[in-house]
């Protein structure tokens, strides 16, 4: 990587959406796309991604349920970076955190906080938990691009 991080910046960050998650709600309304995680092999992590697209923007992404602190900072922090967001910046974030996942090369100037899992792949047992939220989103933005919602990717 060419650049360096403070891992106990980057401990406190994850530590922080950890013990005080963003967007951490249930949402109970058919103005949400809703979509059940449960996939996390090494993990029991169990979450729910709600997303409100409005004219191709997030206007409001929510999460909910069962998670280790890995995928519950990863979800808190994913959940503040899309927000006001069109699909395709979200996916551009998404798509960089991936990069990020794998050590590839990305671009950390759209990650803010999110640039603290940089050392996740590391620990390959882990990713899924830093993932699962983000194939949640994916999962959504393929519903809308299903049902004609918005022109992301078409």
């Amino acid at each position: 990587m060419p650049f360096s991080y403070d891992a106990n910046i980057l401990r406190e960050i994850i530590l922080d959406h950890y013990q005080n998650p963003r967007n951490y709600k249930q949402i109970d309304s058919d103005d949400f796309i809703k979509i059940h995680m449960d996939h996390s092999d090494n993990c029991t992590d169990d979450i729910y991604v709600y997303l409100k697209v409005e004219n191709n923007v997030i206007k409001e992404c929510y999460w909910y349920g069962h998670a280790c602190a890995i995928s519950t900072a990863s979800s808190s922090i994913m959940t503040e970076l899309v927000v006001n967001k069109t699909v395709e910046e979200a996916t551009k974030i998404m798509d960089e955190f991936n990069k990020m996942m794998k050590n590839e090369e990305f671009d950390e100037s759209i990650l803010d906080e999110a640039v603290c899992f940089v050392n996740t792949y590391r620990q390959p047992s882990r990713v899924g938990c830093a993932t699962i939220s983000w194939r949640g989103l994916k999962e959504a933005f393929e519903h809308l691009k299903h049902e004609g919602d918005c022109d992301c990717g078409k």
